[in-house]
């Protein structure tokens, strides 16, 4: 009798720990997905028009807007977007990121000193984007502007707020 109780226990053992390994894997499954999904993930983009290119003086910079790269049906508001565009001559234009890069905020560009400025922390950029002082760890992302149809037209993507994934013009 004894020998039919240890079996017994050794098979319960055994379902048990089957069981609890089949419920660590089903619980690693998400887990796992949640960690290498960004590896495989395209970074939505899309070129929006922000513009007509005689609208914008050279020399100056002006706040454009525009739908975000991935709106959705539901996003109201937030779907939009915007960026500081600088006419730097004819034919060329220069966009930079609306978000500090330091925690993202969104900045100001003071027309007068020439300078961006983020509210929040101290942020001080440079006419050209560059970092002048304050907090953020370098200066503005720019986005890639390219004209079309006589349309200045901006790459769009979600916003950045770290270089990761910064774009050259």
């Amino acid at each position: 009798m004894k020998e039919i109780d240890i079996n017994r226990r050794t098979f319960i053992m055994k379902i048990l720990w089957g069981l609890g390994g089949l419920l660590g894997l089903m619980t690693m499954i998400p887990v796992l997905g949640a960690l290498f999904a960004p590896l495989f993930r395209k970074t939505p983009r899309a070129w929006r028009a922000v513009g007509k290119v005689d609208e914008f003086e050279i020399g100056k910079t002006v706040l454009v807007k525009y739908e975000n790269a991935m709106p959705l049906s539901w996003s109201g508001l937030s779907s939009e977007s915007a960026s500081w565009l600088q006419r730097n001559s004819k034919e060329e234009f220069t966009a930079f990121a609306i978000n500090c890069t330091h925690l993202g905020c969104p900045v100001r560009w003071e027309a007068d000193a020439e300078i961006f400025l983020c509210p929040c922390h101290g942020g001080v950029y440079n006419k050209d984007g560059s970092y002048a002082a304050g907090p953020p760890p370098h200066g503005l992302n720019k986005y890639p502007v390219r004209i079309r149809n006589n349309q200045v037209e901006i790459l769009t993507s979600p916003v950045p707020i770290t270089n990761i994934g910064e774009t050259e013009s």
